[in-house]
């Protein structure tokens, strides 16, 4: 099973849009449009899974670049997301005089 990523969509294209764009290269199982978390309105991009990997580079072959609502769609192999527990900076650190990080 492949997780396809596919980024720069029009806030007006739906599940159904994008199941008709890639049911044409294998079975998908499931399609999640990234939302808002606050406003519930797409964000532009969504994932398609796929359950066969050669269908899944079939499709990102095909609709890399294809032109849908205006936009050029980005539809690449999606890469996992980044652990949140993992330090990104900007946060308390340490100084270790007082042990207060002041």
């Amino acid at each position: 099973m492949k997780n396809v990523f596919v980024g720069n969509m029009s806030f007006q294209t739906t599940e159904s849009d994008l199941r008709t764009l890639f049911e044409p290269f294998g079975e998908i199982t499931r399609i999640h449009i990234v939302r808002d978390r606050e406003t519930g309105q797409p964000r532009g991009f969504a994932f398609v899974e796929i359950t066969d990997d050669a269908e899944a580079a079939k499709a990102m072959s095909a609709l890399n670049g294809k032109e849908v609502a205006g936009r050029a769609l980005k539809v690449n192999e999606a890469t996992p997301r980044p652990d949140r527990d993992s330090p990104r900076g900007g946060g308390f650190r340490d100084r270790g005089r007082s042990g207060r990080g002041f």
